[in-house]
Parts: C-alpha cells; sequence; structure tokens
C-alpha cells in the first residue's frame, strides 16, 4: 500500500473511538491513513505512511503504551503527535510529556476541539 500525502494516523484502542475520530478528521477533509490498537502497530503504519499528524490515545492494547509508541515513531520521523486520553491523573499527563506533545485532548472529544487542536498543530 503506498504512502498517502498528508493523511492523519489515529491510534486508539476502542473500536468505536478510532471510528469517530477517523470521522471527524474526514470531515475536516483530512484523510485517514490508518488505524491501529497497539503501539507496534502504530510504529509500523507510521513506518509506513509518514502522516502528517497522529491521534494517539495514551492506553493501548499489548504491553506498550502511546508514549512508548509516540516516543518511537518521534525517534525516527518527527512527527507531531496529539495524545488523547480519558485520565486526568497527574502520572498520566507526566507520561505525556515525557514524548514532545504537540497537544492533548481529554476524553470525550468534541469535534469542534479536535477541529481547533488540528489546525493550531498543523498550522
Amino acid at each position: 500500500m503506498p504512502e498517502r500525502e498528508g493523511c492523519v494516523l489515529v491510534v486508539d484502542d476502542e473500536a468505536l473511538i478510532a471510528l469517530s475520530l477517523s470521522d471527524m478528521l474526514e470531515e475536516m477533509g483530512l484523510p485517514v491513513c490508518g488505524t491501529a490498537a497497539t503501539a507496534r502497530r502504530a510504529i509500523e503504519l507510521a513506518d509506513l505512511h509518514r502522516p502528517v499528524l497522529i491521534l494517539m490515545d495514551v492506553r493501548l492494547k499489548g504491553t506498550e503504551d502511546g508514549v512508548h509508541a509516540a516516543l518511537e515513531i518521534h525517534r525516527r520521523h518527527g512527527t507531531p503527535v496529539i495524545f488523547i486520553t480519558g485520565s486526568r491523573e497527574q502520572e498520566t499527563i507526566d507520561r505525556i510529556h515525557q514524548d514532545h506533545p504537540a497537544g492533548l485532548l481529554i476524553k470525550p472529544i468534541l469535534p469542534k476541539h479536535l477541529k481547533a487542536e488540528v489546525e493550531r498543530v498543523l498550522g
């Protein structure tokens, strides 16, 4: 599958949330190059598609979390990541800041908040 220019990668372990985020992005005119539920798959898709942006949930299926995936993707490609979490716990927020977060959204994500954050990050 060839890489798609200007696409966004959606990483969330809950399929309905990934679908909802994908729909919101596509309504904004941004193609979604894929979705992933694990850190390993997120890294694979980032290597394949080289997205311009990643929406990354912190908690994922498997042993590695979204911060691990984001750190590896940033090391390889420097892709900006907007983290998504349902947690307001300081430990989670501190873990997110181990990476180079371009943004942070707290679930549930409203379309207007997603749009504003994506526009801010992509400039």
